[in-house]
């Protein structure tokens, strides 16, 4: 997006992000600003946060009790809070002096937790009170298999890397945690075949053996340390949250720039391959000597990239540090607005919601669950937008029949990080929305959004997730402080490492619908 019309959109949502309805349950938000939503989403952060330690916990009750913190974190909530008090000072809400304080002491905390030596990786679950690594689950007592990551290192890697450029006055501390990170770890240089000169990355790894049914390969591509046990899959689709990993391990330089290409756009048209969702339309193209198949979906006049399981934040979340509109003209530009669309065109007029924003979040009914439009997903089972899981099987032609279109849809939920991340591409709509929900639900509280929202039973998801809280404030924090994480993330190697391989691929989109 350029800087221009990023401006434009940030002025819009001022004028229209402070007279969103307050739903009559909830709390008015602080102030009549347009920064309220920011200022109440921070509050929960502040809420989650052990301040002794820095560490946020992985959600927090919707009363912000801190007795309702969960007794567990991960680095990708770690690296939220970081980012997030980044925003809380640029746009106000904290003090220059707060800001530096509170990463000092969360990046002393890093420092303290056990970690996998020969690749620097931190493990996926720790105590945000007393930073050990946890063997047991807090919530059952079940029996944790301490497990590292890929994606979850890149989200914290992110965050470092942002620290070390927008509050250089914890840039060492940062870069000390940041340099032994060691992403070639998990990168596989043969996963796409032996004939292509670029591989993919795993899903992580565990220390020894994991239990059954998990699926584990030995090995240790770089040859420094012990042996490890590798996730049996690898990451071979791109448009999802987990190209991440892909932006921060060539943009550290540990990886050939070619890796931008290896994972798939879509999979081939073949039968070899029916059991993606749909059967795309595109050719393969060469870029950097590596074949990429350059498909595409459809869906309700609509042409784009498929996400692996059709939801919001794994088509959004990476742009929130990498400026894909402005570095990917010929890719993201053509993308991230129609796939917007896409879940507007589901939740209104397909499904009929009255709502729209899917994503992974807090299932109402309990626990967590991924939702999403299923048909503008790769995987076959796809993530559903209702309670129901009512899916949907347009066929391959020539491979698979199709099935009948569902007659009706059933709960849906929706997640109003979704819509935050939203803003950008559709801004009045996606602020429609946004007041639909504090009008028609209680749907706020006094750390801003509710996790999620079943539509049609007006269940609410009274909880707040570190993750779904980093997002927005990420999302805002670009909106209204003139893409600050973007900025911050992009000095130095992704700028030199990751922009010029960016700039090569055409997605196989039209230029404008």
């Amino acid at each position: 997006m350029s800087r221009l019309r990023l401006a434009g959109v940030a002025v819009l949502a001022a004028a229209l992000l402070s007279p969103l309805a307050p739903a009559t349950a909830a709390p008015a938000p602080s102030g009549s600003s347009h920064l309220s939503l920011v200022r109440d989403t921070w509050r929960s952060f502040d809420a989650m946060t052990v301040r002794e330690t820095g560490m946020p916990a992985d959600n927090i009750g919707g009363d912000l009790d801190p007795a309702t913190r969960s007794a567990y974190t991960s680095p990708t909530n770690i690296g939220s809070y970081l980012w997030s008090a980044i925003v809380a000072e640029d746009l106000g809400l904290i003090s220059r002096r707060e800001l530096v304080s509170r990463t000092k002491t969360t990046l002393s905390s890093l420092a303290r937790l056990q970690r996998h030596l020969a690749s620097g990786q931190y493990y996926n679950w720790y105590d945000p009170a007393t930073l050990e690594r946890l063997t047991t689950w807090p919530v059952d007592g079940s029996v944790v298999y301490p497990f590292a990551s890929s994606v979850d290192n890149a989200w914290l890697a992110a965050a470092l890397m942002v620290v070390r450029n927008a509050v250089p006055e914890a840039r060492k501390q940062a870069q000390d945690l940041l340099t032994p990170m060691d992403f070639s770890f998990y990168y596989d240089p043969v996963g796409r075949g032996p004939d292509v000169p670029a591989g993919l990355m795993r899903g992580g790894f565990w220390d020894t053996p994991p239990p059954d049914p998990q699926c584990s390969l030995p090995g240790n591509y770089t040859g420094v340390g012990p042996e490890v046990y590798y996730t049996c899959h690898t990451y071979g689709s791109f448009a999802s949250e987990t190209r991440m990993i892909s932006y921060v391990a060539i943009s550290l330089g540990q990886v050939p720039p070619g890796h931008y290409f290896a994972p798939w756009r879509t999979f081939p048209d073949t039968c070899d391959w029916n059991w993606q969702e749909q059967k795309p339309s595109g050719e393969f193209v060469d870029y950097l000597g590596v074949p990429v198949f350059e498909g595409n979906y459809t869906y309700r006049g609509l042409t784009f990239v498929p996400t692996w399981g059709g939801d919001m934040f794994e088509e959004l979340m990476p742009d929130m540090f990498v400026p894909e509109v402005r570095w990917g003209k010929d890719s993201w530009a053509r993308q991230h607005s129609v796939y917007v669309r896409g879940q507007i065109e589901h939740g209104l007029n397909d499904a009929e919601y009255g709502y729209w924003g899917f994503s992974p979040a807090s299932n109402p009914d309990g626990g967590y669950r991924e939702y999403g439009v299923d048909i503008m997903g790769l995987d076959g089972p796809g993530y559903t937008s209702d309670q129901e899981k009512t899916a949907v099987d347009v066929g391959f032609e020539g491979c698979r029949d199709a099935q009948p279109l569902p007659e009706t849809y059933g709960d849906g939920v929706v997640t109003p990080h979704a819509v935050v991340l939203a803003l950008p591409y559709q801004p009045r709509a996606a602020l429609t929305e946004l007041a639909k929900l504090r009008r028609d639900f209680d749907a706020y509280g006094p750390g801003g959004y509710y996790d999620a929202i079943a539509v049609r039973s007006g269940k609410v998801a009274k909880r707040y997730l570190a993750l779904d809280q980093g997002m927005i404030m990420g999302a805002l924090g670009n909106l209204l402080g003139d893409d600050i994480l973007r900025d911050a993330f992009t000095k130095g190697g992704a700028e030199q490492h990751l922009r010029p391989v960016m700039a090569m691929e055409e997605f196989n989109l039209p230029r404008r619908q």
